[in-house]
């Protein structure tokens, strides 16, 4: 998932960069990015090929995306939800803040047994006792503690973690349970440690 982001990135560059010049077509963009990577481990070269979202958020990446565009990728990515089949959201925060503290899984020097982390620190800042964390997202600090855990919240929130293209068409954040990053059980500790009063992220 993180090498795809990277090629999205370098595509959509690549891309603005051959409109800029008049040279070379999206096909020629593609190929050009296939030959410059090979499969290494787990990594395998499908990770090249873009979804139509995907494609089009490359297309769009210097220049507002189309409102009904938008739209219609986020209803299709909202439709890839999918709810506890328990109904129970909530799972233990302890594993959650491990989760969250976890960058592996998915890379060329994993193996296909390693169990995926969600990396959430590199992007937000969650626990008040972790002092490294990064800015692309929004503070997650407090998140249950404003919000609540009403099901409105809680359907927002898994929805949130597991595709959130269903809220922003072209957002950052991994899709971790559509691209099967993390396991629902793990998705309910992440959500436990948002949302559980007694997760250190609400104290």
């Amino acid at each position: 998932m993180k090498m795809r982001t990277i090629v999205v990135a370098l595509a959509a560059a690549v891309v603005v960069a051959g409109c800029a010049t008049g040279a070379g077509s999206e096909e020629d963009v593609v190929q050009t990015l296939k030959s410059s990577f090979k499969a290494r481990g787990i990594a395998k070269l499908d990770r090249l090929d873009q979804s139509e979202l995907q494609r089009e958020c490359s297309r769009y990446a210097q220049a507002p995306m189309p409102k009904p565009l938008a739209e219609k990728l986020e209803k299709a990515a909202m439709a890839t939800v999918k709810y506890p089949a328990d109904g129970k959201y909530i799972g233990d925060w302890k594993n959650g803040e491990s989760i969250a503290q976890t960058g592996r899984g998915l890379q060329y020097n994993d193996s296909a047994n390693t169990i995926n982390g969600g990396n959430c620190y590199a992007c937000h800042q969650l626990s008040e006792q972790e002092m490294s964390y990064g800015n692309i997202g929004p503070s997650l600090r407090n998140y249950g503690k404003v919000r609540g855990t009403s099901e409105p919240i809680l359907k927002y929130t898994w929805a949130k973690i597991w595709n959130a293209h269903a809220f922003n068409a072209c957002s950052q954040m991994p899709r971790f349970g559509d691209a099967g990053i993390l396991t629902e059980a793990q998705l309910k500790d992440v959500m436990a440690l948002l949302l559980d009063p007694a997760s250190p992220n609400n104290q």
